[in-house]
């Protein structure tokens, strides 16, 4: 890759969240217990549904899917900022630049995929209950969920391959704790407008369709819930996508706001803060809400630590014998 001035590019400079040396700390202490919840709270649903064979159904094997897309997604961009604030450090390599620019939009793309998949499967399950099984048989589920990682593949190595074909010139300070597209596209000496026509398009087109698909799904969810006489059963059935509904509220709601507020401030900073809603609190907060949410993940997590418990007075009871 040549830049403007004639030589090779070695690194980026990754700014972070802050500058101020004070707050590393608190920053680093910060990131790294949202990163060990997020791990650990979507392990845990991952646990619960492959041991609970009662959870083996499209719902639970979507939402392991999103659990474990959700650790990955986290896990692109923290390591690399923890390491970089304790190693006071802000250099990232081009090569790992990019590789984390291509990892971030797969992961972030599936997610968006998944919660439309998702939301289809809660569309067939109440709109369509008598032919559920029928439409969503194992093929059909397993079909969805390969179909989105083949695309959301090919839409970031497209991403990818664009950004290799720009030169860059000596600002190389990305203002961000993480190698995010946009801000690596402001950095380019050279043309970006068909970088720009290309993400517009596929974001309109992608993101578009996704949300219009979630919408489309819950406009038939909500006629038919209100098609129901009994306000008992009208509960009972909405309590079925409640957690799905809260997670993708939260998602859309803070990426909105993400970009909504980098418009209306153009600062970089801000921006960066605000991408950590998106970024890492939400994929902390997805356990939680279907966990809390969801009475069989409940029933499941609770046999996980009944019989880790069981285990555990056992061993220290034959300790005790010995």
């Amino acid at each position: 890759m040549e830049p403007g001035n004639g030589t090779r590019i070695s690194e980026f400079l990754l700014l972070g969240i802050s500058e101020e040396p004070e707050l590393q700390p608190l920053i680093f202490g910060l990131f790294l217990s949202m990163y060990l919840i997020t791990v650990f709270g979507n392990l845990l649903i991952i646990l619960a549904v492959s041991s609970d064979p009662h959870l083996h159904t499209p719902m639970y094997f979507f939402l392991s899917n999103l659990s474990f897309v959700d650790i990955c997604f986290t896990s692109t961009t923290i390591p690399k900022m923890l390491v970089n604030i304790q190693t006071q450090s802000k250099g990232i390599t081009y090569e790992g630049c990019i590789t984390q620019m291509y990892f971030f939009t797969l992961f972030a793309e599936l997610d968006v995929y998944l919660l439309t998949v998702m939301a289809y499967d809660r569309f067939v399950a109440i709109c369509h209950p008598l032919h559920y099984t029928v439409i969503m048989h194992p093929r059909l589920c397993g079909m969805l969920v390969l179909v989105s990682w083949i695309m959301c593949v090919l839409i970031s190595l497209l991403y990818s391959l664009m950004m290799l074909r720009l030169s860059f010139c000596t600002d190389l300070e990305i203002p961000h704790f993480f190698c995010e597209l946009n801000q690596m596209i402001k950095l380019a000496c050279s043309d970006t407008f068909l970088n720009n026509v290309v993400i517009y398009f596929i974001t309109v087109l992608m993101g578009g369709g996704s949300l219009a698909g979630i919408s489309y799904s819950y406009s038939k969810i909500v006629s038919s819930i209100r098609a129901m006489s009994s306000s008992q059963g009208k509960y009972k059935t909405f309590s079925t996508c409640a957690s799905h509904l809260s997670v993708v509220s939260l998602f859309y709601c803070t990426i909105l706001g993400v970009y909504l507020s980098s418009v209306v401030t153009h600062s970089s900073q801000s921006s960066a803060i605000a991408s950590v809603m998106y970024t890492v609190v939400t994929p902390m907060l997805n356990p939680f809400i279907y966990s809390l949410r969801n009475k069989d993940i409940k029933r499941a997590l609770i046999r996980i630590f009944g019989v880790v418990g069981t285990k555990g007075t056992i061993v220290l009871r034959l300790k005790k014998c010995l």
